[in-house]
């Protein structure tokens, strides 16, 4: 499975972006999608995710601080991820990576190269 993000950038605080993950490659296998980011000097953290449950609704999970003004969504048609941030705060800023994961006897994780967002105030 290849990834690739696009859609980061610089925004003023109180601003938007929407990022963008473009899957190819065997991305039937894929159970779980989110997004994950990285500050400087620390360890990559979870954003969000997106599955499909039954009767094929998505359900999304947000971590705390990003609830309420992320949304993680997907055009299954376009294989394309989707992360639209509202309300950008300084503290957003870190390089976000794409995540897609197998759930196949264990879990195999695949990650896009990142995106840089940059929130001034």
């Amino acid at each position: 499975v290849q990834l690739v993000e696009s859609g980061g950038g610089l925004v003023q605080a109180g601003g938007s972006l929407r990022l963008s993950c473009a899957a190819s490659g065997s991305t039937a296998s894929i159970n779980v999608m989110g997004w994950w980011r990285q500050f400087p000097g620390e360890q990559r953290e979870w954003v969000a995710a997106i599955t499909t449950g039954p009767s094929d609704v998505d359900n999304t999970k947000y971590t705390d601080s990003v609830q309420g003004r992320f949304t993680i969504s997907r055009d299954s048609a376009r294989n394309t991820l989707y992360l639209q941030m509202n309300n950008l705060k300084p503290e957003d800023s870190a390089v976000y990576y794409c995540n897609a994961a197998a759930l196949v006897r264990g879990r195999v994780d695949y990650w896009g190269q990142g995106t840089q967002v940059t929130v001034s105030s």
